[in-house]
């Protein structure tokens, strides 16, 4: 029997609840496809470092690289300050685990919860590949005269030709195999049938900030030339926000900076069906690689039996993909997507018709 050890950071808030539910799903698809699945659990979040002032200590981050996926809940908690246990725990274990790559699916299972007029499940359907370790998040930058009436604060956006082509090769690879496994995603059935290729599409501002971008786009037509499969296309980041909303239907897979990427992955999620529904993953091809929802901590539903599990269930699906389990992650989608279609009222927290523990139920018992 083929075994995982995972790394299981339940986090704050609703992330124990969430991961609770996601971890029944695992269980389930794993007994059914003849896996094994060993949870070694970290109390890394807000409690710990209200507790002994850590947020990630070197000897947890060291014990981390030994893990093929890590399963995060949230992290966030009301009593400590922002920035701390974000830079300190996720930004440094995306940053020193290269977890260089964040992908987030965008899929609407239920045209019922999606906000935009007359879009189908077939029209919202693609895939953000966001630049992870480097951007507007490496941190560079600084003040001067802080605190005056002359203040200068400067952040400063990092780009490397390794650091972005890694990225393009990676999101060129991706859209290849998604076609392949896939074609009909993104396409409508006339353009199936003529056998249009795979798209790509970067995201980015290359009329105002024309040095990274410059880059970017050099760099994305040089390796495309590799993956004549693939068409490549650009949006501005503005116009994808357009796009989104409009025609979501044109896009296939999405490739982009850090920063731009954080912001429309959020609008993806919006026009999927909600934070209930939106998992994310952050990939280090070659190492340790961390999926988790994206809808943050929710405190103020922490212990209520009200949060919505389908997003870090969704993380787990997507978890059992990067492993290679494609039957299980395959089994475990198509459970979330009957749930949504036949029982919930709602994907919003405290609507959904079913308490958490029970939305966990349902999935579990149709794996």
């Amino acid at each position: 029997m083929k075994t995982y050890d995972i790394a299981v950071i339940p986090g704050d808030g609703t992330g124990p609840e969430v991961i609770r539910e996601a971890l029944k799903v695992l269980d389930a698809a794993s007994a059914r496809f003849g896996f094994k699945l060993n949870y070694t659990h970290y109390d890394l979040g807000g409690e710990r470092y209200l507790r002994t002032g850590e947020t990630l200590p070197d000897s947890v981050l060291a014990e981390l690289r030994r893990f093929p996926a890590i399963l995060l809940g949230a992290i966030g908690h009301p009593g400590v300050k922002p920035g701390i246990l974000e830079k300190g725990i996720l930004l440094r274990i995306r940053f020193e685990l290269e977890q260089y790559i964040n992908l987030r699916p965008v899929r609407l299972y239920d045209a019922r919860f999606c906000p935009l007029k007359d879009k189908r499940p077939e029209d919202i359907d693609f895939v953000v590949v966001r630049e992870n370790n480097e951007g507007l998040y490496t941190g560079a930058g600084g003040f001067v005269f802080k605190g005056t009436p002359h203040e200068v604060a400067i952040q400063e956006s990092i780009n490397t030709r390794r650091g972005v082509e890694r990225c393009l090769r990676y999101a060129f690879e991706f859209a290849r195999k998604r076609h392949a496994q896939t074609p009909w995603r993104g396409l409508k059935p006339e353009e199936v049938a003529e056998g249009k290729r795979a798209q790509l599409t970067l995201c980015g501002k290359t009329n105002v900030l024309t040095y990274a971008f410059d880059l970017w786009e050099r760099a994305f037509h040089e390796v495309g030339r590799e993956y004549p499969d693939v068409k490549r296309d650009y949006a501005h980041v503005d116009a994808t926000t357009m796009w989104f909303v409009k025609n979501p239907e044109w896009f296939d897979v999405i490739v982009t900076d850090n920063m731009f990427g954080d912001i429309i992955t959020d609008l993806g999620a919006m026009i999927q069906g909600g934070m209930g529904i939106a998992a994310g993953g952050n990939i280090n091809p070659a190492g340790t690689s961390m999926f988790e929802p994206i809808g943050g901590s929710a405190p103020k539903y922490t212990g209520k039996g009200v949060i919505n599990p389908l997003a870090a269930i969704c993380a787990g699906q997507m978890m059992l993909a990067h492993l290679g389990e494609t039957a299980a992650a395959a089994a475990v989608e198509e459970a979330v997507i009957r749930v949504v279609r036949e029982k919930l009222k709602s994907l919003a927290a405290g609507q959904m018709g079913y308490s958490t523990s029970e939305v966990g139920d349902l999935v579990a018992s149709l794996v």
